[in-house]
């Protein structure tokens, strides 16, 4: 199936949604995650539909609903309503994030706190056809590999998977081993490019890294989502230079 290229929405926070397709379709991208915060705000139906409609018209397949649900504080309430956002956006996932502290201070109430609410999101999520998808980041219970794959592995729910995106600071061999332990849950992979910190880069600062993940993902027989984000200073001119330098590597 390959690497299918898009756009995170968040990249574009001050931006309307009509024009976020805009961009994205300019620049060649097949997909795009929304964002829950400013674009397609939770529970509103009829932003959502509205924005699957500006996607179909420019043929730009909905990679994701990118909710701000911490599991572990969620109520089933917000359960629901994100799986009715995603389901009028036409999303075939929510991502989520696990939780709101890191590996190494959470206590064992925390990681049993999200683990039941992961639990709980796949379940009400699967009585749609829905998948929930875990941002790999910092602060969470997925700030490193081995603490994401027991989260996926103590839920347990085939429809509970996983992104990935580079760590701050982390070298391109540690970025590979991590993706490569991740792969058998991985969906969605978020590319930028970051160094030192969390420095904005071109996307071809990190062409070291980003050349060899996108032939990894490649080489799956399922479609792996790859969505730019955090385009240096915000700049949709930018933005366009980085698609290309993408789809020049895949």
């Amino acid at each position: 199936m390959g690497v299918r290229t898009g756009l995170v929405s968040v990249t574009f926070r001050q931006l309307p949604a009509a024009e976020v397709v805009e961009v994205a379709a300019g620049a060649g991208l097949a997909a795009i995650e929304w964002g829950g915060d400013v674009h397609v705000p939770l529970g509103n139906l009829a932003t959502a539909k509205r924005v699957k409609a500006l996607c179909e018209d420019r043929g730009l397949a909905i990679a994701a609903y990118g909710s701000y649900l911490r599991a572990g504080s969620v109520d089933r309430e917000e359960m629901r309503s994100a799986v009715a956002t995603a389901e009028a956006l036409g999303a075939p996932r929510i991502r989520v994030w696990a939780g709101n502290v890191g590996t190494a201070e959470a206590g064992v109430g925390d990681r049993m706190a999200v683990t039941r609410g992961l639990a709980e999101l796949a379940d009400v999520a699967a009585g749609s056809g829905i998948e929930i998808a875990m941002e790999f980041h910092r602060n969470t219970l997925t700030d490193e590999v081995d603490s994401t794959i027991t989260l996926l592995l103590d839920v347990g729910a085939p429809n509970l998977k996983t992104y990935w995106q580079p760590p701050v600071d982390l070298s391109d061999a540690e970025c590979l081993a991590q993706l490569e332990a991740l792969m058998p849950w991985l969906t969605t992979v978020h590319v930028f490019s970051w160094w030192p910190s969390n420095t904005r880069l071109p996307l071809s600062g990190r062409e070291s890294l980003w050349r060899p993940v996108l032939s990894r993902l490649a080489a799956e027989e399922r479609e792996i989502n790859a969505l730019l984000e955090f385009v240096a200073d915000d700049s949709p001119d930018r933005f366009a230079k980085d698609a290309a330098d993408l789809h020049s590597w895949i």
